[in-house]
């Protein structure tokens, strides 16, 4: 049983989960594809170029250590 069942205050993580999920329920696949690009453009504009080389720069070094764990 989940605290909110308990009549308890719940948690983030159980608020969080429950909202996704009703959110989920609602809506489809080009919601969040749309919000997806909001988020991006907004990222975008508020991050210079300095801020998408680091970010490249972590997801090959990521990549690349994920490569040779596998090996």
């Amino acid at each position: 049983m989940t605290n909110h069942e308990h009549k308890e205050k719940m948690t983030r993580e159980e608020a969080g989960r429950m909202g996704g999920k009703a959110t989920a329920k609602k809506h489809d696949k080009e919601f969040y594809k749309e919000i997806g690009k909001k988020g991006g453009e907004a990222t975008s504009q508020s991050h210079g170029k300095e801020f998408y080389e680091e970010i490249g720069q972590k997801g090959g070094f990521a990549n690349a250590e994920h490569k040779r764990e596998s090996k």
